[in-house]
């Protein structure tokens, strides 16, 4: 049977839903795994094609970034968004990720062993320094934030920044994104640097792919990574690597500093901030089971 959408469903007028071709095609070999959904696999798709420079799409955005047709597509579409998976704006009839997907994101950052461990690590540094501390893992040539403290005392060097647990910011820029970088495998890391575009976010940014990888040898040699105005002007930190049992870097913790509320030199800053904040990425680094090579 012929079925229509109604009017305000879609970006653009549709015509009745047709058989999806693609459907009646030769099932891919991966798709006739057993335990294997393709519904699901399109479902997670588009849910995927939405990222932080795309955050609105419509249903041939959609359709294009997936590979369906526009009936397909829609269908899933509909079903993602009856579920608030998908929410759609009224006037644009385009879509943007919805609410359940906020709630899975959180869920997932808190059931994250290492959240649980590290948070009254992380306040605590926070609270002896008086500065903002973060917490970041890797995805792909980005950094994650997944926590990030204030101190609980009334303290003018706390750090906004506009910054908060979900952010990205690109890895090659930030003090956490060279420690996590620094520990990749040789050829993870050179195929992270060629997806990345090295343009400049800071008076200081490094742009040159050689003088970054110097600086990730040297991230390597100390064990620490300084951000001095590499991502905006006035911003130094300083990250730590945080591993786990098996020795690897799973997450870094930075202390962020602003040279408006401290107009130190580098030297002063690592002198400051160093011990604690090697003290704290140790401690959770010995809570997640790591135990360093005598």
């Amino acid at each position: 049977m012929t079925s229509r959408r109604p009017p305000s469903a879609s970006d653009e007028p549709t015509p009745p839903v047709e058989a999806d071709a693609a459907e009646g095609a030769a099932t891919p070999p991966k798709a006739a795994a057993a335990g294997f959904s393709q519904s699901l696999e399109r479902g997670l798709l588009i849910l995927s094609s939405f990222s932080e420079t795309r955050p609105v799409l419509g249903i041939s955005d959609l359709g294009r970034a997936v590979g369906l047709n526009r009936s397909t597509t829609y269908r899933y579409v509909a079903t993602l968004a009856k579920l608030g998976y998908l929410q759609q704006d009224p006037d644009s009839r385009k879509y943007s990720l919805g609410p359940r997907v906020v709630d899975l994101g959180f869920a997932a950052i808190n059931s994250m062993e290492i959240t649980r461990v590290a948070g009254p690590f992380l306040q605590a540094l926070s609270d002896e320094t008086g500065y903002t501390v973060s917490m970041a893992v890797l995805d792909g040539p980005d950094i994650v934030y997944v926590d990030r403290r204030r101190s609980g005392r009334a303290s003018a060097f706390a750090m906004g920044l506009h910054l908060h647990v979900g952010s990205r910011l690109p890895a090659y820029c930030t003090s956490m994104g060279k420690v996590l970088l620094a520990y990749q495998e040789p050829a993870v890391l050179r195929d992270l640097v060629d997806r990345t575009d090295l343009a400049r976010r800071g008076p200081k940014t490094i742009t040159a792919r050689e003088q970054l990888m110097v600086a990730l040898a040297r991230v390597r040699r100390t064990g620490f990574a300084l951000n001095d105005e590499e991502l905006a002007p006035g911003l130094r930190s300083l990250a730590a690597p945080v591993r786990d049992r098996s020795g690897a870097v799973v997450a870094a913790v930075n202390v962020a500093v602003h040279l408006t509320v401290w107009n130190a030199s580098v030297e002063s800053v690592m002198s400051r901030l160093e011990a604690p904040l090697r003290r704290a990425t140790t401690e959770i680094s010995t809570r997640l089971g790591h135990r360093p090579q005598a």
